[in-house]
């Protein structure tokens, strides 16, 4: 494969991509085309991983193979499956040739025996189907090869990459083991929602992505060409990052700031009032405490002056609430009644409670 031919060359041939990247990103781009080595970048959710690789891809004039994980997640939906539908349909068509086959035999086990000498037919690559990691491996020309949000996958899915991750090979145990014929760029994202293993970790290079500097975020709006004006990106700009600084639930993503900006370029607003952020603030705050936290706070911004940080208080968890109903010593003796404390058991003698039953059984 054609490598960069340096941290320079990687920043010009992301950027005619669109992808504004840093020296530090830029270093660690170069580093694992050189080093072949697969790429974990983790960050928060919205400032350009799974673009980052978009845009190798683009630059680099390779098929891009993403794997989108999620939890519960398989790996034969990682790996490979066998397509047990055809398998089927070849045994039915075959069916006939089966029977010939075994014609001559009066013994169960030696027909089963006979049969069973043909079992590579049906477990070959004929019947094999390729999901992206095994796609990546046995792909003829070169790739890109994403895999998103390892974060989500269950830790189980992270063992069965390592091999592939190490050797850039897959082991498929009824053919072999299949060895890469383009050693493939492999870029693995993580939002943090939970620690990855060491031995993951281990096999890559680690790039943390935090959002970007003002100079860079505005640098990106303008590759993007949303329509806004310049001075009023670079005021949007400085107003998203304040609103970053609230403790919200989700902080405003790069990809969110740019649409707020295309909004705004669509409205054609020539200056940025109260009013209209107001009316266009839903584009990058989701939730509803998070608005109300926001908008408290665009007076401070617009003026700019550093917003005040005020904790976003979570209304009480209904579950919680119905639970701490049910702890142990909650009511007191009387609860039941004034002479609830009061109240022994009644001493029943064996006679009355057979007549007792005795007529139940005769009701």
């Amino acid at each position: 494969m054609n490598h960069f031919t340096g941290v320079e060359d990687v920043r010009q041939a992301l950027s005619a991509t669109g992808y504004i990247a840093d020296q530090q990103l830029a270093t660690t781009v170069f580093l694992q085309t050189r080093l072949e080595k697969p790429l974990l970048i983790e960050g928060p959710a919205g400032v350009g991983k799974t673009e980052l690789a978009k845009a190798l891809a683009e630059a680099t004039g390779r098929k891009l193979l993403r794997l989108q994980c999620y939890e519960g997640q398989d790996e034969s939906r990682a790996l490979y499956e066998w397509d047990y539908g055809k398998q089927l349909l070849y045994t039915q068509i075959l069916r006939e040739k089966t029977g010939q086959l075994i014609a001559d035999v009066d013994d169960i086990d030696a027909a089963v025996e006979r049969i069973g000498n043909y079992d590579s037919v049906f477990y070959s690559e004929r019947f094999l189907s390729h999901r992206p990691l095994l796609e990546a491996v046995r792909s003829e020309e070169p790739v890109v090869l994403l895999i998103d949000e390892i974060d989500r996958a269950d830790e189980a899915l992270e063992a069965v990459l390592l091999e592939m991750l190490g050797e850039y090979q897959i082991s498929v145990p009824e053919i072999g083991t299949f060895h890469a014929k383009h050693v493939p760029l492999v870029i693995l994202t993580s939002n943090n929602t939970r620690d990855l293993a060491a031995a993951l970790k281990r096999r890559c290079l680690h790039l943390f992505a935090d959002y970007p500097s003002a100079e860079r975020e505005l640098a990106i709006i303008r590759a993007k060409h949303t329509g806004l004006e310049e001075d009023l990106a670079a005021q949007l700009v400085e107003i998203v990052r304040g609103l970053r600084m609230l403790d919200l639930r989700k902080a405003p993503s790069i990809s969110e700031t740019i649409d707020w900006a295309r909004t705004l370029a669509v409205l054609e607003v020539r200056a940025l009032s109260q009013q209209v952020l107001t009316d266009t603030m839903s584009v990058v705050v989701k939730y509803d405490k998070d608005l109300r936290a926001a908008l408290d706070a665009l007076p401070r911004l617009l003026a700019g002056q550093t917003p005040q940080v005020v904790p976003v208080v979570d209304e009480p968890d209904g579950y919680q609430v119905r639970k701490s109903k049910d702890e142990p010593g909650r009511f007191d003796d009387g609860y039941y009644g004034a002479n609830a404390a009061t109240l022994t058991r009644a001493d029943v003698s064996s006679s009355q409670g057979a007549r007792s039953f005795a007529r139940r059984r005769s009701g």
